[in-house]
């Protein structure tokens, strides 16, 4: 599946690089959007297959929003740690991290500060969906299945959740669904918070 994602996202840089007709360029984010959502179609139907997901998730309790803290928490800390080896004050790297894989948003609220800022938010946020959809099959097989929803980040309820669902099962796959949709609530939070941080 790795492969095959990889190979999707280099024939798209070949094809729009070489081939792709530009006067479909206009209408490129309603075809990503139609794409995807037929995608999470698709997840739902899979996820709602599974008769016995809802009563797992109810034995599981509040129990799992310690995923999305843990995820928040550790995405905020190691971005700061490697703040450190780039010579990032340690309010910048944290806001980076509180972009969760969130390159558009995280971009655009950085880039108030600074054009730089918005650029490294840019790609540091849109490397780690790139990398997730790279590792999360690795993850699940040699870790476990909830540590598969870490690398996803807020794309863990989008772009991420067919690939988490496939390597997974449908009770970790609502999971990572709720896991996105907290940490994607909290980008708008905690980006501005962490800029208005003095460390």
């Amino acid at each position: 599946m790795t492969i095959k994602i990889l190979v999707a996202v280099f024939i798209g840089i070949f094809t729009g690089f070489f081939m792709f007709p530009t006067d479909l360029l206009n209408h490129i984010d309603l075809l990503i959007n139609f794409g995807l959502c037929l995608l999470l179609l698709f997840v739902g139907i899979d996820i709602g297959r599974q008769k016995d997901v809802f009563s797992k998730i109810k034995t599981m309790g509040l129990k799992i929003l310690w995923v999305p803290i843990m995820i928040g928490i550790g995405s905020i800390l190691g971005a700061m740690v490697g703040g450190l080896f780039l010579n990032i004050p340690y309010n910048e790297a944290g806001a980076i991290g509180a972009g969760f894989g969130w390159y558009s948003l995280s971009a655009i609220e950085l880039s108030k500060h600074s054009s730089q800022l918005g650029t490294l938010a840019f790609v540091t946020n849109i490397s780690r969906e790139v990398i997730a959809l790279a590792c999360i099959p690795i993850v699940a097989k040699y870790i476990g299945k909830f540590e598969a929803i870490a690398p996803a980040g807020a794309t863990a309820m989008d772009t991420t959740l067919p690939i988490i669902s496939r390597s997974t099962d449908a009770s970790v796959a609502i999971v990572s669904f709720i896991t996105g949709v907290m940490l994607s609530s909290l980008v708008p939070i905690l980006v501005p918070l962490m800029m208005a941080v003095n460390f």
